[in-house]
C-alpha cells in the first residue's frame, strides 16, 4: 500500500497530535522553573514568588497553555464550578438574576455551568444528573418543587444546593426569594381596595403562576363573593398568550368589565394590546395588573401596574449565600424571603 494513502485523520493520529500539546513542563522550561513550581502557581499564586509569577505567566502566555482544570478539581476537590439550571434563558426574568448571581460569583472565582431545563421536572431531573457529573462544587436552582429523584441525588451529592425566587419552610439546603401565595394574595387586597368587584386571570402554563392565579382567585373571591374567571395559557408567556387570553375572557366567559390579574408582564402587555385592538379603556373598563416589573412596563400606554420583584437583589443574596456556605465565612439563614412591592401606575 503506498504510505501517501495512509488515513491520517483517525484515532491515532488525534491522539499523536493531542501528545504535542502545550505541558506544564514546558511552561516551566520555557520560565526557568520546575514543573512543581508552575503548578505551586497555578493553584496559589500567593506561594511564589511575583518574579517568578511574571516569568510563569509570560511563558504560558507564548505558549497558549490551558491548565487542566479537572486535574486541579481532582487534587483539591474543588471545581470552581456552581451548576446553575433555569428554566429559560431568554426570560428576562430569569436573565437578570443568573447574570448578578455570575457577576458575584466569578469575583470569588467561580464560573458559571448554565443550563435551560423548560417547566418539566424531568427534565430538570436529567439535567441535575448530567450537571453533578461533572462534580459541581454547588448547584442553583429555581424554585422549590423538583422530582423525588432530584432531591435524593442532590442530597446524596453532599453540596450546598440553593432554590432561588421561591421560598419554602423545608429548602433541600438554602432558599432564596419570595412567597408566591402571598404575592398574588396582596395583589386581590389592592384589586378589592381599588375598588374591583369581578376579576379574571391569565396564567402562563409553569407551577408558580398556577400557585399565584390559585391563591389570586381564592382571596378574591373571598373578598367579593364573586367567581374569577380564568384563561389558562398552554405554554410560556407571551404578548399572543396575553391577547387570547383577554379575547376568550370577553367573547367566551362574558367578561365586560373589572380587572385582570397576569402571571407576567409579557401575558398583561399581551391584554392591553387587545383592550386597544377593540377599543377598549383601560382601566375605566378593563383594569390590568402584570406580575415582575419588567423594564418595558412603565413605558407602554397606559404604564403597566405590576408586581416589583428585585431580581439582581435575588441574584446577589443567593451568590452571598452560598458563598458563605461555600468558603466557611459564615453561616447564612436556611430561608432568605426578600419579599415583593406592587407598583400601582395606570393601568389598575
Amino acid at each position: 500500500m503506498d504510505a501517501d494513502n495512509t488515513d491520517k485523520t483517525g484515532p491515532k493520529a488525534a491522539r499523536k497530535s493531542h501528545s504535542r500539546s502545550v505541558t506544564m513542563k514546558a511552561v516551566g522550561r520555557l520560565a526557568g522553573v520546575s514543573q512543581v513550581t508552575v503548578s505551586r502557581a497555578l493553584s496559589d499564586p500567593s506561594k511564589v514568588s511575583p518574579e517568578t509569577l511574571a516569568k510563569i505567566r509570560e511563558a504560558i502566555k507564548v505558549t497558549g497553555f490551558v491548565p487542566n482544570a479537572l486535574a486541579g478539581a481532582l487534587a483539591s476537590n474543588r471545581s470552581k464550578l456552581i451548576s446553575a439550571l433555569v428554566p429559560s434563558i431568554t426570560n428576562i426574568v430569569y436573565a437578570a438574576m443568573v447574570k448578578s448571581f455570575s457577576d458575584e460569583m466569578r469575583g470569588h472565582g467561580y464560573e458559571i455551568l448554565l443550563s435551560e431545563t423548560g417547566f418539566a421536572p424531568q427534565e430538570e431531573q436529567k439535567l441535575i444528573a448530567a450537571h453533578l457529573s461533572r462534580r459541581p462544587d454547588a448547584v442553583l436552582l429555581t424554585g422549590i418543587n423538583h422530582s423525588a429523584e432530584a432531591r435524593k441525588m442532590l442530597l446524596g451529592a453532599d453540596i450546598p444546593v440553593i432554590e432561588l425566587w421561591d421560598i419554602t419552610d423545608s429548602p433541600i439546603d438554602l432558599c432564596v426569594g419570595f412567597s408566591h401565595v402571598e404575592t398574588a394574595r396582596a395583589v386581590a387586597d389592592f384589586a378589592h381596595e381599588a375598588g374591583y368587584r369581578r376579576a379574571g386571570t391569565i396564567t402562563a402554563g409553569d407551577e408558580r403562576a398556577l400557585r399565584r392565579k390559585s391563591a389570586f382567585t381564592e382571596r378574591f373571591a373571598k373578598l367579593t363573593g364573586s367567581k374569577v374567571l380564568a384563561y389558562d395559557v398552554k405554554g410560556p408567556a407571551s404578548i399572543e398568550g396575553g391577547r387570547r387570553g383577554l379575547a376568550d375572557l370577553i367573547d367566551h366567559q362574558g367578561f365586560e368589565s373589572g380587572v385582570v390579574f397576569c402571571s407576567s408582564d409579557l401575558m398583561a402587555h399581551g391584554a392591553v394590546v387587545e383592550a386597544h385592538v377593540r377599543g377598549i379603556r383601560i382601566p375605566q373598563e378593563i383594569a390590568i395588573i402584570g406580575f415582575g416589573d419588567q423594564d418595558f412596563a412603565r413605558h407602554i400606554q397606559p404604564a403597566l401596574t405590576t408586581v416589583r420583584i428585585d431580581r439582581e437583589a435575588l441574584g446577589r443574596k443567593a451568590a452571598e449565600a452560598l458563598l458563605a456556605r461555600l468558603e466557611a465565612t459564615g453561616t447564612p439563614e436556611n430561608v432568605i424571603d426578600l419579599g415583593f412591592e406592587i407598583i400601582r401606575r395606570d393601568s389598575a
